[in-house]
C-alpha cells in the first residue's frame, strides 16, 4: 500500500526522516515498523507566521518494497553525418537547444564568443582582483551564459511554455543535487554549475555535435530572406539552414549588427537601478522572526515590490547568502549582479533593486531609433564607472543616506571583491530612477520592518535585468517574421528570463527548427 500524505513540521523535524518517521506513523495510526520507505515529493517553506513551518508531501510505502524510480534516459542520437543547425550562444536557451536537437537527430553546432568555462573562471578571477576585464570572457559571455555564474535559481512562472520538470531532470542527470526535483524554489549554486554545464558540452560533443570557444558571430548570411550560415570575427564562413539566436541580453554589438543587416527589431520596457546588499542574519531575523536561524533553515529571501509614480520598483534576482559580483563586460562601464554558492553560507544577503522604465522614459523615437534603449542603458552604466573607483570599484551608498541625500563617510564591508568607494549615488543617477528608488525602498521596511536601515548597501548599478530590445518571431513558428530559418531564443532575445525558461525556450526553438528542416 502507498499512502500519499502532507506533512506540516518544524524545520527541525523536517531535516532528517529519523525526525518524521514516527510522526507519520501517528498521522495514519500504524506500527512504525510497517513503514518500509518514506518518498518525499516536494518541500516548501512557509514562514508567514512567527514559528517557521516546512511543508512536505510524501509517499509512505507501507508493507511494500519502494517502487524503484524510473532511469532517466534522454535517446540522443549520433548525428555527426545529420543536418547542420547553427546555434549562437551557449548559455541556458543554446546548451538545451543542442540537447534537444540531438534528440531529434540534428547537428548542432555551438559558436561562443567566450571562453570554456575553466579558462573563463580564471578571467572572472582576474576581475575580482581588479587586474584585468576580458571583454569576451566574463560574468556575461562564455560558456554556459550569465547563468553559470549565478544562484542557479531554477523557479520559472513559465510552466504553460514547457515542462519545467524536464529541465530539472536534465540539469540533476549531469550533476545536479536530487533536491532540485523536490524544493519549490530550487537552486543549483555558483559553485556546482562549472561541473553540470561541462557534462551538457561533453554529451553534445560525444554525440557529434560541435561546441567553438573564442568565436564570435559577424554577420548572418542571409539568402533570399534565409538563413544560409553565418560568418564569425575570423571571415570563416558555417553553413547552414536554420540558426538559434541565443546570444544572451548583454551582446549589444549583436544587436546593432542585425540592425545594420535590417533585421526587425522592436524595443520594450526593461528594469535598471542597483544592487542591495544586507547582512544576512538582519534578513533572517526579520523573515524568520528569530535572532538565530539555526542549523535546520535555509538563508532567507525575500521578494519585494511597490507601484511608485506608476512605475514598478521590485527585487530582483535575490541571493541569500551570497556576493556581489562584477558584471561588466567592457572596460569603459560598471556593472554588478549577485550569485549564491549551493549552500547559501556568506553573511550578506543582496539583491537588485530596480525601476520598471517604459520606452517614453528614455526620450527620443523609439520607432526611428529602435537602439534608444540600449544606448541609454550603456550611459548608466559608464555614469557609474566614472562615479566609482579606479577599473572595476563599485560605487557605493549606505541605504539611509541615499534616501536623506546624504554622502556615506564609512561603508559597511561589502562581499564586492574589487572594491567599493563612497560615492554620492543621489547626485548622479537619473532623477526618475533615483526618486522611485527612494520612494520604494523605505516603502519596503513596512514590509519587512528593519530592512530600511544604514546597515544596507547600494552599489552601482544593477542594469542587466533584461534586454531593452527584443527580436521579434512568429508565434507559430518561432522564426523571425521576415527572415526564414532564424529562430530568435532565450533572454537576449526577449522571450524568457532566468536558467529555466531560458533552456525551455531553447528547446521548443530546436523543435521549431526540426518542423521546418522535415
Amino acid at each position: 500500500m502507498v499512502k500519499e500524505i502532507t506533512l506540516v513540521l518544524s524545520p527541525k523535524q523536517a531535516s532528517s526522516e529519523e525526525f518524521y518517521h514516527s510522526i507519520i506513523a501517528n498521522k495514519l495510526n500504524i506500527s512504525a515498523k510497517r513503514i518500509s520507505h518514506i518518498q518525499v515529493k516536494n518541500r516548501s517553506i512557509d514562514a508567514r507566521g512567527k514559528q517557521v513551518k516546512i511543508q512536505l508531501r510524501v509517499f509512505v510505502f507501507i508493507d511494500e518494497s519502494p517502487i524503484e524510480e524510473p532511469k532517466i534516459e534522454f535517446n540522443y542520437q549520433n548525428v555527426s553525418a545529420k543536418q547542420p543547425v547553427i546555434i549562437v550562444g551557449a548559455g541556458p536557451a543554446g546548451l538545451f537547444a543542442a540537447l534537444k536537437l540531438l534528440q531529434l537527430g540534428l547537428k548542432p553546432i555551438i559558436i561562443e564568443r567566450g571562453a570554456d568555462v575553466t579558462t573563463r573562471k580564471r578571467h572572472i578571477a582576474n576581475i575580482h582582483k581588479n587586474v584585468e576585464l576580458n571583454p569576451e570572457s566574463n560574468y556575461g559571455f562564455g560558456e554556459g551564459g550569465a547563468g553559470t555564474f549565478s544562484d542557479g535559481k531554477l523557479y520559472t512562472r513559465s510552466k504553460k511554455r514547457g515542462s519545467v520538470k524536464e529541465i530539472l531532470q536534465i540539469l540533476q542527470y549531469h550533476g545536479a543535487s536530487q533536491d532540485i526535483l523536490i524544493d519549490a524554489h530550487p537552486h543549483i549554486g555558483s559553485d556546482k554549475l562549472p561541473d553540470i554545464i561541462k557534462s551538457i558540452r561533453k554529451a553534445i560533443i560525444e554525440f557529434g555535435g560541435e561546441v567553438h570557444f573564442n568565436t564570435r558571430l559577424k554577420e548572418l548570411v542571409i539568402k533570399d530572406f534565409e538563413i544560409d550560415g553565418v560568418k564569425t570575427q575570423n571571415n570563416d564562413t558555417i553553413s547552414a539552414k536554420a540558426l538559434v539566436l541565443a546570444t544572451g541580453h548583454s551582446a549589444r554589438d549583436i544587436y546593432t549588427m542585425l540592425h545594420n543587416q535590417g533585421v526587425t527589431l522592436e524595443a520594450k520596457s526593461f528594469a535598471m537601478g542597483v544592487r542591495i546588499e544586507h547582512p544576512q542574519e538582519l534578513i533572517d531575523s526579520i523573515q524568520y522572526s528569530c535572532q538565530n536561524r539555526g542549523p535546520y533553515l535555509p538563508a532567507a529571501t525575500y521578494s519585494l515590490v511597490q507601484q511608485v509614480e506608476n512605475r514598478g520598483v521590485y527585487s530582483f534576482c535575490m541571493c541569500p547568502g551570497g556576493v556581489v559580483v562584477p558584471a561588466s563586460t567592457n572596460n569603459n562601464e560598471m556593472v554588478v549582479n549577485g550569485m549564491s554558492p549551493s549552500n547559501r553560507n556568506t553573511r550578506w544577503a543582496n539583491s537588485g533593486m530596480v525601476v520598471e522604465m517604459q520606452l517614453n522614459d528614455i526620450g527620443g523615437n523609439q520607432e526611428q531609433n529602435v537602439l534608444n534603449g540600449l544606448k541609454f542603458q550603456q550611459e548608466f552604466e559608464q555614469m557609474a564607472f566614472n562615479n566609482g573607483g579606479d577599473g572595476q570599484i563599485a560605487p557605493a551608498q549606505r541605504l539611509v543616506d541615499f534616501y536623506q541625500g546624504k554622502i556615506s563617510n564609512n561603508l559597511p564591508e561589502s562581499s564586492f571583491r574589487p572594491g567599493v568607494q563612497s560615492s554620492p549615488m543621489h547626485e548622479w543617477m537619473p532623477e526618475f530612477i533615483r526618486k522611485r528608488l527612494q520612494v520604494g525602498l523605505h516603502s519596503f521596511d513596512q514590509k519587512m520592518k528593519g530592512y530600511f536601515t544604514n546597515e544596507a548597501l547600494l552599489l552601482g548599478v544593477e542594469s542587466r535585468t533584461s534586454s531593452p530590445l527584443r527580436i521579434p518571431r512568429d508565434k507559430e513558428t518561432f522564426q523571425h517574421p521576415k527572415i526564414k530559418g532564424l529562430f530568435p531564443s532565450g533572454e537576449g532575445a526577449g522571450y524568457a528570463g532566468g536558467i529555466a525558461s531560458s533552456a525551455i525556450d531553447g528547446q521548443n526553438c530546436a523543435q521549431k527548427v526540426y518542423e521546418l528542416l522535415n
